[in-house]
């Protein structure tokens, strides 16, 4: 019965409904960031694949390894850029809401 009481709290806080809101619209937000670079990379392949083969400078290195370093990074950034979110904001709102629940 107690658990039931502190759920309902927690779901009737309006802090949790905007933690919710907040990195629900932020995993969405990045997932199709990354989505499109990773599609856009697919599509360059399918496509166009001759801009990838293009040698960067006369050499063996082609456009398609910094191209492919980028999306690797991205993804790290990207994971980075929650986990910052997720530490700071999310993190104390989550505090916020297990401080109200308890009261």
């Amino acid at each position: 019965m107690m658990n039931e009481d502190i759920l309902k709290r927690v779901q009737s806080n309006p802090k949790f409904k905007e933690l919710v809101h907040k990195r629900t619209r932020l995993g969405w937000q990045l997932s199709l960031l990354m989505l499109a670079i990773y599609y856009g990379f697919i599509l360059v392949l399918a496509f166009a694949p001759k801009i990838l083969g293009t040698s960067l400078s006369g050499g063996t290195t082609t456009i398609g390894i910094p191209v492919g370093i980028f999306i690797i990074a991205s993804a790290f950034a990207l994971t980075g850029i929650y986990v910052r979110k997720a530490n700071t904001e999310f993190d104390q709102l989550n505090q916020e809401i297990v401080e109200d629940a308890q009261r």
